[in-house]
């Protein structure tokens, strides 16, 4: 069969030699992406090994023969550093091509390279040169030198080395690359264990080198890779690039963990505020630039630490810390979490500061407004209309007990807004759910309206059924009272509902359709709503111009926001206020 095809070996190396040639030109105007140069060197290292071997078959000239055996080793030895650098850039690497190690690298080629054209003067490659024919081609077969062995173990290890990169890739970003990656791998196999083979002289005709014949089914699957995957119009060191940017770019400073606790990587956002380099950081615990206020896993690299923070591995606390900039001490809220590798193996931690000093001032300005509002507006303002109700009892001038009157009345309405400022506190806080049944919180509701304004009329409409939800017991009371009590408060005794103009109210509760929220209703006949009033709570600011009279707006607002709920205002006919509150129903799931 095999002598079907005269000089076969050679055919085949140099079928090898011209598909080498033939994908680098293919892949020529790809230049300037990331590892396309280094593979057009891999061609080139290739194409010199295939056809080097190729020509030298057909050759009976000693000298000759010998020079293509030289140049078909120089070939192999460039083969696998052009691989390697290939593997580097294509990955997302190319700062190791540009270090001391690769530099090393290239200097063992350069080495090998002087070796091989100086080989007859100590016969570093090989000694003993000489004709051995095999299958009608001019094979040689000569005695491996030291250096032989030790370029094809070198020339192992360096694809080797490519392969597992390529690897990577491919377990590390999924389908996105696989096609690529894995063609690429899978190329190199053949022509590389036909080398090892040949230099252990493996196999019934030793003096045979299968590995330019074994480029056919390497260049194929390269092809593959080329045309079919599109392999340089998309490439790993695009998510690398971004992973490397959205971790260097960020402005809050970022450490990654190994599990004894040891600095693996920081961000320059984290080298400022530990006031650290990178690289004196490295491999020294986080404790000697950072106490932190929790603890971050107990070295023991299994999936479940007993010191974890929390069952998932991650927690938050805060920490303070000197201003690099001399502004006084920051304030960070320090957030840990897992760290695992593409199978989900827990390989570390990282640890995210979070600059939250303005925010804690903010707070604590808030808290302490807050505080103010509600007890000395609250003391002061129970004074007040203390000394108006005694005024307005003594008084016998009916001018000055209308004007006791209103001091009395406003100082009312100043106590009850302090207790609103207090609702405000709890809903901005975090609240846990509950189950709830809607239909007692809006009945409860009515029954206080009905109390506290006993000349009001409050009707209700309500259906029987389930109306229990899981949210914010808090918040949905906050909204349904609000509403109710908004719509009476502002009552100005004109309305429509009433022959003498009374306080009128309606509160109704229904599903809707898909029975995925609860509806409640309230309308009234009082004046409405000031336009400006609405907008204001609708923009979500407050302005000189636009300003509320009350917090009840603002406490249904914020109310709706904690439970996820939708409130929207409407006119009625002739006169009044429709609020619609959209409840979303919950279950315990």
């Amino acid at each position: 069969m095999l002598d079907a095809v005269p000089a076969w070996p050679a055919v085949g190396s140099l079928a090898g030699g011209a598909g080498a040639l033939g994908l680098a030109w293919a892949i020529r105007e790809h230049r300037g992406r990331p590892g396309v140069d280094w593979f057009l060197g891999v061609f080139a290292a290739q194409a010199t090994w295939c056809l080097s071997y190729g020509a030298g078959l057909l050759v009976t000239d000693p000298t000759l023969r010998a020079a293509l055996e030289a140049t078909m080793w120089l070939g192999v030895v460039w083969t696998g550093i052009a691989f390697l650098g290939f593997a580097l850039e294509y990955t997302g690497r190319s700062d190791v091509v540009r270090s001391h190690l690769f530099a090393a690298i290239v200097g063992f080629g350069l080495l090998s390279t002087a070796l091989l054209v100086t080989n007859p003067a100590h016969g570093a490659f090989w000694t003993g040169f000489g004709f051995d024919p095999a299958f009608g081609v001019a094979t040689v077969s000569y005695a491996f030198g030291p250096w032989t062995y030790l370029v094809v173990a070198v020339e192992t290890v360096l694809v080797a080395s490519a392969v597992f990169l390529l690897v990577d890739t491919l377990l590390s970003y999924g389908p996105l690359y696989r096609r690529e990656s894995a063609a690429v791998a899978l190329s190199s196999l053949p022509p590389g264990f036909a080398l090892v083979a040949w230099t252990l002289e493996l196999g019934p005709v030793p003096q045979l080198q299968l590995a330019p014949l074994m480029f056919v089914p390497h260049m194929l699957l390269d092809a593959y890779a080329f045309n079919r995957a599109e392999m340089f119009d998309r490439n790993p060191t695009t998510s690398r690039a971004a992973e490397r940017t959205a971790i260097d770019d960020l402005t809050d400073p970022i450490v990654a963990l190994a599990l004894d606790r040891r600095v693996v990587r920081l961000n320059p956002a984290a080298e400022t505020v530990l006031r650290v380099d990178a690289e004196t950081a490295r491999d020294r615990p986080l404790a000697e630039f950072l106490d932190l206020p929790v603890r971050v896993g107990d070295g023991s690299g299994g999936d479940s630490d007993p010191d974890d923070p929390d069952p998932n591995g991650g927690s938050r606390e805060t920490v303070e810390i000197d201003s690099a900039a001399g502004t006084g001490r920051r304030t960070y809220a320090v957030s840990t979490s897992r760290l695992t590798d593409p199978n989900g193996t827990h390989v570390g931690y990282t640890v995210v500061l979070s600059d939250i000093t303005d925010r804690e001032r903010r707070r604590q300005q808030l808290e302490v407004l807050n505080r103010i509002l509600r007890h000395n507006l609250r003391n002061d303002a129970g004074i007040v209309r203390g000394y108006g109700e005694i005024l307005r009892d003594r008084l016998d001038d009916d001018e000055l007990v209308r004007m006791a009157d209103a001091i009395e009345r406003r100082a009312g309405a100043l106590a009850a807004l302090g207790e609103k400022a207090g609702t405000v506190e709890r809903l901005v806080d975090d609240g846990d759910a509950t189950p709830l049944a809607v239909d007692e919180v809006v009945a409860s509701a009515v029954a206080d309206a009905r109390k506290r304004d006993s000349d009001a009329t409050v009707e209700s409409a309500i259906a029987d059924g389930d109306w229990t939800t899981r949210v914010r017991e808090d918040a949905l009371r906050a909204i349904v009272e609000n509403t109710v009590e908004n719509a009476l408060g502002h009552h100005d005794g004109e309305g429509t509902e009433r022959e003498d103009g009374g306080p009128w109210l309606r509160a109704s509760l229904r599903r809707e359709a898909d029975d995925a929220r609860f509806v409640l209703v309230v309308e009234d006949d009082g004046p409405g709503i000031p336009d400006h009033e609405v907008e204001a709570v609708e923009s979500g600011r407050e302005t000189a111009l636009e300003h509320g009279s009350g917090l009840g707006l603002w406490v249904v607002e914020w109310g709706a926001a904690a439970i996820g709920a939708e409130v929207d205002y409407a006119d009625c006919e002739p006169r009044g206020t429709r609020v619609r509150v959209s409840i979303p129903v919950v279950d315990e799931a």
